[in-house]
């Protein structure tokens, strides 16, 4: 039984005569999808609307050969593309070889065995099927793939990002700092440069900076007043806990986010802690960071101080160029101050 009488096959040849004789013997097989082309210019118009399981393909046509055919439907760029079956009445090995090397997967002389084209065109489309379920399960599994990679990100996001609001929910109650921080640095990362890539991590691993707050006593993160020699130092570990909770994975979220956590009280004359980096040793992830996270705790109430108000704030900020901050992400930063301050508008603490 043939299992292929509704595949579609395209016939092109610039003789009548020859589409008819092709027409009758297949339809003598029972199939019913045939498309006899006369003029090879038609060939991608018929191939779009029909997409067909097999191709028969004369070489001498006007307009334009079969060739030249190949070319054009290869240019496509279609991972379906049907088999080329070469029927032609060229004979002699160098038509064969320049035929199989444009693409054609057989080639058969003029006059043929109707037995022999018969068993072909049934053993292309045998393979056809096959191909086509292949690639169809490739496309499923590729599909499966993705959403399951998609869930994985997403449940690793969540996880973090819940550490991230764990940590500040122990001096700050609401958690809405990490918001406002995070936005901001994301909007500074891309006027810095960063592609959409980047900034996304950015907004997504910056929340985790000050995760290290974890192992802080709360005697220490909570008092109220100024803290002495001992609990400044403390405090400074903070830092480097949060690195070592953040260490071990080799995903691009948790190595930025580590970078935040390690580097974000660096300071660019090498004043800053854990480390004492300078300039551009610090990771610009961090740099960044610090420009947004400095600017939300200044105007922030915490438990040890008063909220700034913006003005003296950001007076404070310009005065720390060069000194804690990069001049060159502060001046990004002064010039999207009015973005910064939608954020903060739109992430502001609850009444």
């Amino acid at each position: 039984m043939n299992t292929h009488v509704d595949s579609p096959i395209l016939i092109v040849d610039d003789e009548p005569a020859n589409l008819r004789l092709l027409d009758k013997l297949l339809s003598s097989q029972g199939y019913t999808r045939l498309i006899c082309v006369e003029d090879p210019r038609e060939v991608l118009s018929h191939y779009n609307r029909q997409r067909p399981d097999l191709i028969l393909l004369d070489i001498n046509m006007p307009y334009l050969d079969g060739y030249q055919v190949m070319e054009q439907l290869y240019a496509l760029n279609d991972p379906l593309l049907p088999p080329i079956v070469i029927l032609t009445a060229e004979h002699g090995r160098e038509h064969l070889i320049k035929a199989l090397t444009a693409g054609a997967r057989d080639y058969l002389n003029k006059p043929f065995d109707r037995s022999e084209l018969l068993m072909r065109v049934r053993n292309l489309l045998d393979a056809r099927r096959a191909y086509r379920s292949t690639h169809e399960q490739k496309a499923i599994l590729e599909e499966m793939v993705r959403l399951r990679t998609e869930e994985v990100v997403a449940t690793r996001l969540q996880i973090v990002q819940r550490l991230g609001r764990a940590a500040e929910y122990r001096d700050n109650e609401t958690g809405q700092h990490i918001l406002r921080m995070s936005h901001a640095a994301a909007l500074l990362a891309g006027r810095l440069g960063w592609n959409d890539d980047e900034v996304e991590l950015m907004l997504h691993a910056s929340p985790m900076h000050d995760i290290g707050k974890i192992g802080i006593p709360d005697a220490v993160l909570l008092k109220p007043g100024k803290l002495d020699d001992t609990e400044w130092k403390i405090m400074k570990l903070h830092p480097v806990i949060g690195a070592e909770l953040l260490a071990g994975d080799d995903s691009s979220l948790l190595r930025m986010a580590r970078e935040i956590a390690l580097g974000h009280h660096e300071k660019w004359d090498g004043s800053g802690y854990p480390d004492g980096l300078a300039g551009e040793n610090i990771p610009q992830s961090a740099r960044i960071a610090a420009v947004a996270d400095v600017f939300d705790a200044l105007t922030s109430a915490r438990p040890y101080k008063k909220a700034w108000g913006i003005e003296q704030a950001v007076a404070y900020m310009q005065e720390q160029s060069g000194r804690h901050f990069d001049p060159r992400i502060l001046a990004v930063f002064l010039s999207s101050l009015d973005d910064i301050l939608r954020i903060r508008k739109r992430y502001r603490e609850p009444d």
